[in-house]
């Protein structure tokens, strides 16, 4: 899995790609304070089945190059910075996978900027009023409070306290080179910690809340993998998802968490091929 790189208007996006050049994209969406190494054991299944994924390191906390000091990086920002990915890399018809606070922000990119879209993906995320979940409120305050972000970054030193949250989202052991790819940026770049303050700054149930009104419009295939375990994102939220969507399946996925990629990733990417598979475009 070679990492590669490409320079957009908001800064350099590195990303992975596994699976022959020539077949269909899928694109994945990680949400805040993770990278793209969420999804490490969902691509390598599809790739083998012949389809071209691709993973980028979204700033999002956890990325390893900084964004331009000028980078809108609000929601809708994040959105635009998706579609010139995509843009820049020469891809159509993609099928794009979200997960927590990336499901929001591939929700917003399908409402907004749904051109190079032809599935969706939707795996326990933000959604309407849940955005975000009451339970991490307390967090997005952060970046209010001066000197706060360096605090919580400094924090996350701590190696039981990252891994004792991230055990709230997943049942599967926490890997701790994973955990360490995820802290680590924040806690050593001041750069970083600026990108997601900005992220952190914008998130808002307006955002989803619009989109989906959007998207009651999105006539596109639509697949709603969602964990039965998750607290935070609970069942009611895909089977209103999946209402909304005009084509749009449901499937539930028993033992998993927010983080679908880390409990059931066998699962999900079967979930995924079948779903492609069954849903040809034109």
């Amino acid at each position: 899995m070679e990492t590669k790189q490409v320079r957009l208007p908001q800064g350099t996006i590195r990303y992975v790609e596994q699976g022959p050049p020539g077949g269909e994209p899928i694109l994945f969406v990680h949400g805040l304070l993770v990278n793209g190494l969420i999804w490490r054991k969902v691509t390598p299944p599809l790739a083998a089945e012949g389809f071209r994924t691709i993973v980028p390191d979204l700033p999002l906390g956890s990325h390893a190059i900084a964004m331009e000091p000028d980078a809108d990086l609000s929601i809708p920002g994040v959105a635009r910075l998706v579609d010139g990915f995509m843009e820049a890399l020469g891809l159509e018809s993609v099928t794009i996978v979200g997960n927590d606070t990336g499901g929001a922000i591939t929700q917003v990119t399908c409402a907004e900027h749904p051109k190079r879209i032809g599935r969706l993906v939707l795996t326990n995320c933000d959604a309407y009023e849940n955005f975000p979940p009451r339970a991490f409120r307390p967090l997005m305050a952060l970046p209010k409070i001066p000197g706060a972000m360096w605090q919580f970054a400094q924090l996350n030193r701590i190696t039981p306290l990252p891994r004792s949250i991230f055990k709230l989202l997943q049942n599967a052991p926490v890997d701790p080179d994973v955990l360490r790819s995820y802290v680590r940026p924040a806690i050593t770049d001041r750069a970083i910690r600026s990108d997601v303050r900005k992220v952190m700054l914008s998130v808002s149930s307006a955002h989803t809340l619009a989109a989906a009104e959007v998207l009651k419009g999105f006539d596109r295939p639509a697949l709603i993998a969602w964990g039965t375990d998750d607290r935070f994102f609970t069942l009611k939220w895909a089977k209103r998802l999946a209402a909304d969507l005009p084509n749009a399946r449901l499937v539930e996925i028993p033992g998993a968490k927010t983080f679908v990629s880390e409990d059931q990733p066998e699962r999900l990417a079967q979930e995924i091929a079948g779903f492609m598979r069954d849903t040809p475009l034109r």
